[in-house]
């Protein structure tokens, strides 16, 4: 179970304070998928970066499967991270000089959870599971923007965490390769795994089971 309690994060910006979570409480329980809708600005990454333990709030309560994240020290919260939460980010951020399948194997090894002999196996497995196996020697810049996607996504799932986050999973992608992303969540949802999805598309044809809408920071719209 995730559960945020009144939380605040503030930022310092160029023209002073910007409070880009304010009072944020929210319950979700585990296995469920929820998708955080908002423009530009309305705090919907920020939400994303302080659920992962990439940001800390000013001030509210923060507890994930029973952790209270406002305790752990900064060392304490990035082996938290790199055990319980994959992250997907809106720009994938793979490493350029890293094959698809280095890129799983290399986050494996900064958590260092899975023993080393399975890494390669098991990297090999999740390209699989996203139907990229025949591409694991390839360096992203050989990749078509939907297969980097994919494995970004594989990448998130290295640690075999429960708790899988998403920014702008298909923003940048074509329909038909949005529709296998979509897909291919579902898969994890039926896995049992946590899945927070940030967007700003129209997802009222898709299956989620909360809806959260988020502007100026505030959770101004919220159903199950």
């Amino acid at each position: 179970m995730i559960q945020l309690k009144n939380i605040n994060k503030i930022y310092d910006g160029l023209a002073g304070k910007v409070h880009a979570l304010k009072d944020i409480t929210l319950t979700i329980e585990a296995g469920e998928s929820v998708v955080v809708i908002g423009k530009s600005g309305s705090g919907k990454s920020t939400l994303l970066n302080v659920l992962s333990g990439i940001d800390r709030p000013e001030s509210g309560e923060l507890t994930i499967n029973g952790q209270n994240l406002i305790a752990l020290n900064e060392s304490q919260l990035a082996k938290w991270r790199g055990k319980n939460v994959g992250v997907v980010f809106q720009f994938y951020q793979l490493l350029p000089t890293l094959s698809a399948l280095d890129n799983i194997v290399f986050a494996m090894g900064l958590v260092n959870c899975i023993p080393p002999k399975e890494r390669k196996q098991r990297a090999i497995g999740l390209l699989q599971e996203v139907e990229l196996g025949e591409k694991a020697h390839k360096f992203p810049n050989e990749l078509s923007g939907g297969e980097i996607q994919r494995v970004a996504i594989a990448r998130a799932l290295a640690n075999d965490p429960p708790i899988v986050i998403a920014d702008e999973p298909t923003g940048n992608l074509d329909s038909k390769t949005g529709e296998q992303i979509y897909a291919l969540f579902q898969r994890l949802k039926a896995q049992g795994k946590n899945l927070i999805i940030v967007t700003h598309e129209d997802i009222s044809k898709r299956d989620f089971d909360q809806v959260i809408t988020i502007q100026d920071g505030t959770l101004n719209n919220f159903k199950a």
